[in-house]
């Protein structure tokens, strides 16, 4: 039966005014995305013991590939010499950084002493981009870990430890020494031996 126009308008209004709803939850604020992803982290810390080195990685994995631009961040880690390398090169290194990148999460976050994220707020930058500033409340007696996350396209980018230390760029001055020493192939051969020691 053919949807008659009163039909068809009334169908559209409704769809309309559940379609927030369906948005992803990121979508709604900038530091959502972040807020996210330290929810999933509170979560594998409770849990740690049960889930392992392994589980912890399972469980971020879908997380982190969804909330961190990895393509662009393993491109920004390399720096120039990215476009010297081949295609193949450059898909091999990104899933190696990619699950370097996750595997450091899991290790690091290996159990809960009462620990919990809070976000302090988000500021725009020049180009656009957001930098949301958050704090790692630890047990009493520990100072907080400053974590700011630079999103563009509401994907993070970069984090700043405390506050002000890019990790990018100290990867990029780690990586740099890396690839004089032998090209892609040596950075690919570091990043692989790092993640076989922190999964087994």
């Amino acid at each position: 039966m053919m949807m008659t126009r009163r039909a068809a308008l009334a169908a559209s209004a409704a769809l309309l005014a559940i379609a927030p709803a369906l948005a992803p939850a990121w979508a709604q604020t900038p530091a959502a995305p972040v807020e996210g992803f330290h929810a999933t982290l509170i979560e594998i810390m409770r849990n740690a013991p049960r889930l392992g080195v392994r589980g912890r990685f399972d469980r971020l994995a879908p997380v982190m590939n969804q909330v961190f631009d990895l393509p662009a961040m393993t491109r920004i880690a390399v720096g120039p010499a990215w476009t010297g390398f081949t295609a193949a090169d450059q898909a091999a290194l990104t899933e190696a950084f990619s699950r370097w990148s996750i595997a450091t999460y899991a290790a690091r976050f290996d159990g809960f002493a009462g620990e919990s994220f809070a976000t302090q707020g988000v500021q725009a930058t020049a180009n656009g981009d957001q930098l949301v500033r958050t704090v790692l409340n630890r047990a009493a007696g520990q100072d907080p870990v400053v974590l700011s996350y630079l999103l563009r396209n509401s994907r993070v980018v970069d984090v700043y430890l405390t506050g002000t230390i890019s990790e990018l760029a100290s990867r990029r001055s780690e990586f740099a020494g890396l690839i004089r020493e032998g090209g892609a192939a040596r950075l690919l051969s570091e990043l692989q031996r790092r993640n076989a020691a922190l999964l087994g």
